[in-house]
């Protein structure tokens, strides 16, 4: 059943997706998904790296304002990453081009709906289509949070280039912001495909003229 039926509710499910895939988007070029703390190794190594999907950062001291930064990009065909990496890549890439496709899809139903074509069966697929894409976006983006966070737990390393100068695990590790942003990307573009699928053309309301008995 259907509460939200009146077209200002989808211009509002339009707008939260549009955050929502602009948070997924900026999150893909951020790198702290995980932050290593390299303590006990000498140097060059020691200090501090932000991982992220597409690179990884490095800090000469374990403070995030140093100056010395040193940031090592990699390829999409980068075999040496882990799989969980590979496969968060994947993820955020198939939810970006599935928001981008459900935003072209709600504009198109909301085009519809200010035309007054909301008997059309047309408008109500174009808005359960967009929905269902949005849901499936921030499903993605929460499985690779969740994978992400398993091998912080887990302690798991990543085995970089020598060139990088970055051991195969620190001495300790944590979640870094970039999930707090990816969390609220999956959120709100959830929050939208609920909103979007929820869409339901108003009932016609026939009115028959009344007949006076004499």
């Amino acid at each position: 059943m259907a509460f939200f039926i009146h077209p200002n509710c989808q211009a509002a499910s339009f707008a939260l997706n549009t955050l929502g895939w602009m948070f997924s988007m900026i999150c893909m070029g951020l790198a702290r998904w995980r932050v290593w703390y390299m303590e006990s190794i000498s140097a060059p190594s020691r200090g501090l790296a932000c991982i992220g999907l597409w690179k990884v950062c490095t800090y000469q001291s374990a403070n995030l304002h140093s100056r010395k930064i040193e940031c090592h990009r990699y390829s999409y065909s980068d075999t040496d990453l882990p799989l969980d990496i590979r496969i968060a890549q994947n993820l955020l890439l198939a939810a970006s081009l599935l928001g981008l496709l459900g935003k072209a899809l709600t504009v198109m139903g909301l085009r519809r709906v200010y035309a007054g074509q909301l008997q059309n069966d047309t408008t109500c697929s174009l808005f359960l289509t967009s929905g269902v894409l949005s849901i499936i976006a921030g499903a993605f983006i929460l499985i690779a949070v969740t994978w992400n966070y398993h091998s912080v737990m887990n302690e798991e390393g990543i085995r970089f280039p020598p060139s990088f100068h970055i051991p195969f695990r620190p001495d300790r590790q944590e979640i870094g912001s970039t999930v707090s942003v990816a969390i609220l990307a999956a959120f709100l573009m959830m929050l939208s495909g609920l909103l979007t699928t929820s869409f339901q053309p108003l009932p016609i309301i026939e009115v028959y003229p009344e007949v006076l008995q004499v």
